[in-house]
C-alpha cells in the first residue's frame, strides 16, 4: 500500500445513529465510518481530528502464537479420541 500514512487528519462530518462519519482531509472524498464511542467525548460535527494507525508487531506475533497453541491442543485432543 504505497499511499499509506500512519498519521492523518479527518473532519467529523456528521453523526448518524451512534456512528461518526469522518472525511479524510486531503480532498474529503474518502469516508470513514466509526462508532462514536471511539472518539473523544467532546467531539462534535465540524471538528478536525488527528488519527494515528500503527502496526503492533509484537501483539500480532503473540496472537499468532496463541492461535497456533490452541490449534495444536485441539489437534492433539482429536488424535487422542480416535
Amino acid at each position: 500500500m504505497e499511499n499509506f500514512r500512519e498519521n492523518f487528519k479527518v473532519t467529523l462530518d456528521r453523526i448518524e445513529e451512534g456512528n461518526a462519519v469522518l472525511l479524510v482531509r486531503d480532498d474529503e472524498s474518502v469516508k470513514i465510518n466509526i462508532p462514536l464511542f471511539l472518539l473523544p467525548a467532546e467531539s462534535k460535527e465540524g471538528d478536525i481530528l488527528d488519527i494515528t494507525i500503527t502496526r503492533d508487531v509484537q501483539e500480532t506475533e503473540d496472537a499468532k502464537e496463541r492461535v497456533s497453541g490452541l490449534l495444536e491442543k485441539l489437534k492433539n485432543k482429536n488424535q487422542g479420541t480416535k
